[in-house]
């Protein structure tokens, strides 16, 4: 049943416009003033307002330009019944925001008439509004849906970045924390370098992948123990070309990353570095990061061919080579933030120690006949 307000200072007036409306099957509810509709409209929103001009205390124009001001009743159409005549009260009332007049005396056809009207397009804007909304909820539900098939195949493509990075690193144990530490260290200094971050996820996702090109390097070259001889020097200068093949022309931004830093995270600041001779800013800042994260790790980790460094003299040789092998900025996020960068680095060693403990027992604790 239509809910229709009736809005008068005068009883009369409002017990008359009531005995017209009530036989059309409308419920009607009465308000002394513009203070009483206010406070009654608040609490139950009627479909339709007839509201008088003249009252004390608010008058119709501030009554209505305070329920337009309203958004939650703004759409509910305004009537205004009143006994003025002069036409620039009828365009104040259409400025304020009223829908349609009346005038005293009402006659009661004309009030059927415009009441049913005015219904019809309460009834439209109400349709319009509840299907808005559940546009919205179907809008909202679909774009939760495909941020969740994004999501699952943006964990899916970085979980195959990840291993086949671990390929790279598997025939040696004592690496394998090499590409947790370093690409959190990675992101860490691109972080206090002020980069955005989405370019920090990124560099921690596409990082791992900087020396994916060691799978093409022989065994015997990257298991010796001790140094490496010229020639043998020559095949490993190679990996960062292999790596760069590896991942070149993907349309993904983590490989497309991933390429540039296998490529140019060898180069030096000097332009001594390899595999181009790349110098200064020739070199992206992204290669550039990884190759002090990468130093950093590689110097405080065990290798067949050395044993671990401390961390004064892993930061005695990096500060040596700052302006010479590392670009001078990133040497110095990482002295100036060295407690974050340690923290790190034992978190990922901790980290690879707590997996491995765990595949060994899970391997001795498995039945032959389960095989």
């Amino acid at each position: 049943m239509p809910k229709i307000m009736v809005v008068d200072d005068e009883v009369l007036n409002r017990k008359l416009l009531q005995a017209m409306l009530k036989p059309q099957g409308y419920e009607v509810v009465l308000a002394v003033d513009g203070v009483d509709c206010l406070a009654k409209m608040e609490a139950d929103p009627p479909d339709l307002v007839l509201m008088d001009i003249m009252m004390p205390n608010m008058n119709g124009f501030e009554v209505v330009t305070e329920l337009k001001a309203r958004p939650h009743l703004a759409l509910i159409p305004v009537v205004m019944v009143t006994a003025l005549q002069d036409i620039n009260d009828r365009i104040k009332a259409l400025e304020v925001g009223a829908d349609d007049f009346l005038a005293k005396p009402v006659d009661r056809m004309e009030l059927r008439a415009r009441v049913r009207s005015l219904l019809k397009v309460k009834a439209y804007n109400d349709h319009m509004a509840s299907y808005r909304q559940e546009l919205e909820r179907e809008v909202a539900a679909r774009t939760e849906e495909i941020r969740l098939v994004n999501a699952k195949l943006r964990d899916a493509s970085l979980e195959t970045i990840f291993r086949l990075a671990r390929a790279a690193e598997y025939k040696d144990e004592d690496t394998g924390a090499h590409i947790i530490s370093m690409s959190r260290i990675s992101a860490y200094l691109a972080e206090r370098l002020n980069l955005n971050s989405t370019v920090v996820e990124r560099i921690l996702y596409a990082s791992p992948m900087h020396d994916i090109g060691k799978i093409g390097i022989p065994d015997r070259i990257l298991a010796k123990q001790g140094p490496l001889n010229d020639e043998e020097w020559e095949i490993m200068r190679l990996h960062p070309v292999f790596g760069g093949q590896i991942l070149e022309g993907s349309d993904i931004g983590f490989l497309n990353l991933g390429e540039v830093i296998s490529l140019t995270h060898h180069e030096k600041w000097d332009g001594s570095g390899y595999p181009h001779g790349l110098a200064g800013t020739q070199i992206p800042l992204v290669g550039r990061i990884v190759a002090v994260a990468d130093v950093f790790d590689a110097l405080r980790s065990k290798r067949p061919y050395k044993s671990a460094l401390t961390v004064e003299q892993t930061v005695d040789i990096i500060r040596a080579g700052r302006g010479t092998h590392f670009d001078p900025q990133v040497v110095d996020a990482l002295l100036n933030n060295l407690d974050g960068v340690i923290k790190l680095w034992e978190s990922a060693q901790a980290s690879h120690t707590a997996t491995l403990t765990l595949l060994h027992k899970s391997l001795r604790n498995l039945d032959p006949a389960d095989v």
